[in-house]
């Protein structure tokens, strides 16, 4: 026993020395400290003139219309709507009303029932317990519903479901919209139950997108279990409060009488009342009660993750998560897809982690979701490289009020709001003079220092020089030359502009930490 003392105390000692001396002479960054590195040479994406807000307000009278003319050929009580630009709630707009017995208007300060436009923040909760190293996205779900130990699953080589399935919708679950829906309001109990049982799969695991409730009812209660909290009073806690979004409820009954929109249906061509239900068990999937005011809010922090710059973090979560949350998971091509002129337009399109991502035809990438239950439609949709966001709430049953096709031909086609342009870095702007130095001298001798050791492997010294040769050749004396378009920060191309043509030319640098051009392609342009 004294020996095990002793070199305990000596271990004891040993550690506190070596962390003593290691606190004098310097501390070893930690991962995350490491990554918080970065360079000064980096320019983000910025825009050229920069006319979105005025552009956008000055189509409200147009924008109106269209939402009123939607509303009323939808049959929708009331709407409201609301577009984004950065970080400011720029237009809004309503039409109808909240309550047909009572006539209150619609506004952009009615609380609407956003039902699975909820998702995001039950996954943004996942994801932020995540960074504080609480769980882990490939956890397995059977570590907090021990009750999936005994699952049957489809083959004997499916892969284990994970939280990372739920919340892309890959864990094989099937769809289950219009029974998940009134289940809204079930105890947790019935979960519990439910997993107890046992489930049915329609798919292996990991293998393809399904949408499911169910996954995201399971979600919230992991949010429970880990955080030890309801999920309601988390995600409150955590997002909802920080981002200033006081008027977003999950019980219906704590919303003031005269904000509450009351929800309906359209049958036998008429309006008929939809039961509110109380929020609950699956409130995770679609409970959440808001105004187009609060959710601007939150729509305008997500369009902080964009772009990538060194700024401060000061939202409820990493703009890197947030980005994260914008990444598509198991991308699947829409050849029949169409444009808002209804023409042939393919689109890319997956799922995030509650969000969907699509990048069209066209480039324009767009992250969205819309939300449906009993009494209640909505969507949102924003375009990360354009800072814009757009958000329309209606009262009637699984009909969204968002005309999107149309608000979209204002924007891209009709205002031509152009995307973030990239920057080019100074390393590549210096690298374009250097090159463009060598290759007018190139014929009585040039450095080479300049060039990567594949470069000249790749295509011999003859080779190159004839080919330069004949480029100048054809393009006579040199009259300018044009500016750097950057690809990204170690790529790009730029023109040089002769008497009787010019040259296109393209090169991209290599990774070295003095980056040297490792790809160069000229062409005479058309």
């Amino acid at each position: 026993m004294k020996n095990v003392l002793f070199y305990a105390s000596l271990s004891c000692f040993v550690i506190l020395g070596a962390c003593k001396h290691q606190t004098q002479e310097q501390v070893t960054p930690s991962p995350t400290e490491k990554a918080q590195r970065f360079s000064s040479n980096y320019t983000p994406p910025k825009f050229e003139n920069d006319q979105r807000t005025n552009k956008i307000t000055g189509t409200q009278d147009k924008i109106q219309e269209i939402f009123e003319a939607n509303a009323k050929a939808r049959h929708i009580p009331g709407i409201s709507y609301g577009i984004v630009v950065d970080d400011s709630l720029i237009l809004t707009g309503s039409y109808g009303v909240i309550d047909l017995e009572t006539q209150i208007k619609a506004s952009p300060t009615k609380a609407f029932r956003i039902a699975s436009m909820t998702k995001s923040f039950t996954a943004m909760a996942i994801l932020k317990l995540r960074d504080e190293g609480k769980l882990d996205l490939d956890d397995p779900v059977s570590n907090y519903f021990p009750q999936l130990d005994t699952l049957v699953y489809l083959t004997q080589d499916s892969p284990a479901i994970t939280i990372k399935n739920l919340l892309t919708m890959t864990a094989g679950f099937p769809e289950d919209n219009p029974w998940g829906d009134r289940h809204l309001n079930d105890a947790t109990e019935m979960l519990e139950n439910m997993l107890a049982e046992g489930l049915s799969l329609s798919k292996v695991p990991s293998f393809q997108f399904e949408y499911s409730n169910t996954g995201y009812g399971m979600l919230g209660q992991i949010v429970a279990k880990v955080s030890g909290n309801t999920f309601q009073e988390y995600i409150t806690q955590n997002i909802l409060i920080p981002l200033g979004m006081e008027h977003t409820y999950w019980e219906y009954e704590k919303v003031p009488e005269d904000m509450l929109v009351h929800g309906y249906r359209y049958e036998d061509d008429t309006w008929k009342p939809e039961p509110t239900l109380h929020d609950g068990v699956f409130g995770s999937m679609g409970g959440l009660i808001t105004t187009i005011a609060d959710f601007s809010k939150y729509v305008s922090f997500h369009l902080t993750a964009w772009p990538p710059r060194s700024e401060k973090d000061n939202g409820p979560v990493k703009r890197s998560t947030l980005r994260e949350m914008h990444t598509p998971q198991y991308p699947y091509l829409s050849t029949w897809a169409t444009d808002w002129n209804n023409e042939p337009c393919a689109r890319v399109s997956g799922y995030g982690y509650g969000l969907g991502i699509s990048e069209d035809c066209k480039g324009i990438i767009k992250v969205s979701h819309g939300g449906a239950l009993p009494g209640y439609g909505s969507n949102y949709s924003f375009f990360p490289e354009y800072g814009i966001g757009i958000m329309a709430f209606g009262n009637l049953t699984y009909t969204g009020p968002l005309p999107l096709d149309e608000i979209s031909k204002i924007l891209f086609e009709e205002l031509e709001l152009q995307p973030r342009k990239k920057v080019a870095s100074q390393m590549l702007k210096n690298k374009k003079d250097q090159l463009v130095s060598v290759l007018k001298t190139w014929e009585t001798g040039m450095d080479t220092t300049l060039f990567a050791d594949n470069f000249f492997l790749d295509r011999s010294l003859e080779k190159r020089t004839q080919h330069i040769s004949d480029l100048k050749q054809t393009i006579g004396e040199i009259d300018s030359i044009g500016e750097i378009r950057p690809r990204n920060q170690l790529r790009g191309d730029f023109e040089i502009y002769g008497k009787h043509g010019t040259i296109s030319i393209f090169f991209t640098l290599n990774p070295e930490i003095d980056p040297k051009i490792q790809q160069l392609e000229m062409r005479i342009k058309p």
